[in-house]
C-alpha cells in the first residue's frame, strides 16, 4: 500500500503559523491610539509607582489580547533597563468557565515558591485563598499586574475587582504594588459592577472598535507576505477576505481564518495561487466553525434548547412556540441526564437571550382576543452544526 502522503507536493504556505489568530506579531498594526492610551496608563510602573487599573472593551478578534501581550512584553523589557523600578510580575488568568475560588487559587499557585505544596482544591474557601494570595504577594514584593481575560464571564467579578485594587489600602499587603488589567467582550460590563467597585477601580477604559476593510487589508498583507510563498496569494483574495470580515464584525481573527482556510482549499485543489474562489469556499467552512465556537460558549441549558430547536428545524416543525420547544428541550435534557429548567419563563428567557445573540429568528404573532400575542422561534444557523457540535461535546 502506498503512503497517503505520496501525492503531497510543494506547499503554498511558508510560515503558516503567522496566519493563525494565536500568533503574536512583533508589531501591532492599526491600533496606535489604543496602544498610546494603554502605555500611558502603565507608565507609572517605570517611576516605581503603582500602576493604574485598565479595562479593555471590544468583541473577540479586535486585538485586545494581542495589544496586551505586546505591551506587557515591552514593559518587562523597559523595566529591566530602567533604574529605580520594582521587579515586575504579570499574572494572566482567563476567567471564562471558572469560579472566583478557582481564579484566586491559580493566582496563589502562580506565586508560591517551587518547593511549596499547591493551594488545595477542596477544604478551604475563597476567603482563605485571598488571605494566602496577600501573604504571597508580600513575600514576593515588587509590582504585580493581574491580567484578567474574559472578566465579564466571572460570576463574582465584583469581589475580585474590589479585593485586588483595594488590597494595599485595606492593609492586606504592604510591600507589593498591584494593578488590574481587565479584558471584556461586553461593552456594557462596567454597568453590571457595583458602585463601590466602580469607585475602587478608577480605571482607564479603552474601547476597541471593529476594523474597517482597509485596516484589515493592511493586517492581512503583512501576514500574507510571511505566511505564503512568493506569488501564492492574489491581492484580490486578500481584499475579499478583508471585505467579508469588515462587513460581518470587523474581526481580524475572521479575516485571518478566511485567508488561511482559502490557502488550504487552494492547496487541496492543487492550485498554485489563492484566488477569490478559494476565499468564497473558505467562507462557508469558517462560518460553520465560528457557529460551533459560539455554541460551545453557551451554558448547558442554552445548548440543549438549541439542540431542541435543531431537531424541530430538521423535522420541519418551525417556527415553533415556546411550549413546543420546552417539550423537545426536556427530552434532550433527559437524554443527557440533566435536570431541565422547571418553568416556562426560564425557557422563554433563554430563548430571548439566544435570539439577541443571533442564534434564533423570532416572529411575533397576534391571534386576537382568543389567542393573544406570542412569539414563534426558528433556528437562524445550520441545524446540522448544532447537532454535530452537541455530539462532539457529549463525546468529549
Amino acid at each position: 500500500m502506498s503512503s497517503p502522503f505520496t501525492s503531497i507536493g510543494d506547499s503554498l504556505f511558508d510560515e503558516k503559523a503567522v496566519l493563525r489568530e494565536d500568533y503574536q506579531p512583533d508589531e501591532i498594526l492599526e491600533r496606535d491610539d489604543e496602544i498610546e492610551q494603554f502605555s500611558y496608563a502603565l507608565q507609572d510602573i517605570l517611576y516605581g509607582r503603582a500602576p493604574e487599573n485598565v479595562m479593555l472593551y471590544g468583541k473577540a478578534g479586535l486585538g485586545k489580547t494581542a495589544v496586551t501581550t505586546y505591551l506587557v512584553r515591552e514593559l518587562h523589557a523597559k523595566v529591566t533597563e530602567t533604574d529605580g523600578t520594582d521587579d515586575l510580575y504579570t499574572h494572566e488568568q482567563n476567567c471564562n468557565g471558572n469560579t472566583l475560588f478557582q481564579v484566586v487559587r491559580r493566582l496563589v499557585n502562580d506565586l508560591l515558591p517551587d518547593h511549596a505544596s499547591l493551594f488545595p482544591k477542596r477544604g478551604l474557601g475563597t476567603g482563605d485563598a485571598f488571605e494566602e494570595l496577600y501573604e504571597q504577594l508580600d513575600r514576593v514584593g515588587g509590582t504585580h499586574l493581574f491580567i484578567l481575560d474574559e472578566i465579564d464571564h466571572l460570576e463574582d467579578a465584583n469581589t475580585l475587582l474590589y479585593e485586588l485594587p483595594r488590597a494595599r489600602s485595606n492593609g492586606h499587603v504592604e510591600s507589593a504594588k498591584l494593578g488590574v488589567i481587565g479584558i471584556s467582550n461586553n461593552y456594557t460590563f462596567r454597568d453590571s459592577l457595583s458602585p463601590k467597585v466602580k469607585d475602587t477601580l478608577m480605571e482607564t477604559e479603552i474601547s476597541f472598535s471593529p476594523y474597517d476593510a482597509e485596516e484589515l487589508q493592511t493586517i492581512l498583507r503583512t501576514r500574507a507576505d510571511r505566511g505564503f510563498v512568493d506569488g501564492a496569494c492574489d491581492q484580490s483574495a486578500i481584499q475579499l477576505a478583508a471585505a467579508v470580515a469588515a462587513r460581518d464584525a470587523g474581526n481580524a481573527r475572521q479575516a485571518l481564518d478566511l485567508l488561511r482556510t482559502g490557502g488550504e482549499v487552494a492547496e487541496k485543489a492543487d492550485d498554485e495561487t489563492v484566488r477569490d474562489s478559494h476565499v468564497e469556499e473558505a467562507r462557508a467552512i469558517v462560518q460553520r466553525g465560528r457557529a460551533a465556537d459560539k455554541i460551545r460558549d453557551q451554558t448547558e441549558h442554552a445548548q440543549l434548547i438549541l439542540e431542541a430547536l435543531a431537531h424541530l428545524e430538521t423535522a420541519g416543525s418551525t417556527p415553533a412556540r415556546t411550549k413546543a420547544i420546552q417539550s423537545k428541550y426536556e427530552t434532550a435534557a433527559d437524554a443527557n441526564a440533566t435536570d431541565p429548567l422547571t418553568t416556562l419563563k426560564s425557557v422563554q428567557e433563554h430563548l430571548s437571550d439566544l435570539h439577541m445573540l443571533g442564534f434564533l429568528r423570532r416572529a411575533e404573532r397576534n391571534k386576537g382576543k382568543g389567542g393573544g400575542k406570542f412569539f414563534e422561534y426558528g433556528l437562524d444557523i445550520d441545524p446540522d452544526v448544532v447537532i454535530e457540535t452537541r455530539r462532539r461535546l457529549d463525546d468529549a
